[in-house]
């Protein structure tokens, strides 16, 4: 055995960093980053690291990463599936709550901007998931809540 296999067997020196990159729940980039790097060493804790991403990370992305480099390693693993029907429960009550949350005028990218600081989970879980697509999404699903209701004082309704 060389000394490049010997190494494949170890953990990178780095490990803890890429384990703590592999759980930022508010990027998806450092998760994707996390199983390119660690997918280049075979252990049993970064097999389980890979694993619980292609089970349960929200971002299709990663979990195809993350499904690729286990295959590499000849694990039996199930291919992740793309059809999720909602990455976040609620989503649509988050936005309204946002946009509710702001002056009635209020532009999307203010919306966009505010979700960005309130739920920078829920954002870059769909960012990651949407891709060029995301701005799209978003827009129509911050057009579609209503501005005002029972949480607006001055309603009638």
């Amino acid at each position: 055995m060389n000394n490049n296999e010997e190494s494949q067997y170890e953990l990178p020196e780095n490990y803890e960093e890429l384990k703590k990159a592999a759980n930022r729940t508010s990027d998806w980039r450092a998760r994707l980053a996390a199983v390119e790097e660690l997918g280049q060493y075979k252990h049993k804790q970064i097999i389980d690291i890979l694993t619980r991403l292609v089970t349960s990370d929200p971002v299709y992305t990663v979990q195809e990463a993350a499904y690729e480099k286990l295959k590499a390693f000849g694990e039996d693993i199930k291919a992740p599936s793309k059809n999720k029907p909602e990455l976040v429960k609620g989503v649509s009550k988050i936005v309204l709550r946002i946009k509710k949350s702001l002056p009635r005028e209020h532009t999307y990218e203010e919306f966009k901007e505010k979700l960005k600081k309130m739920r920078v989970d829920v954002y870059d879980i769909y960012e990651g998931e949407k891709g060029a697509d995301f701005d799209k999404w978003l827009e129509k699903l911050w057009a579609a809540a209503p501005a005002h209701g029972r949480y607006d004082k001055g309603s009638a309704k």
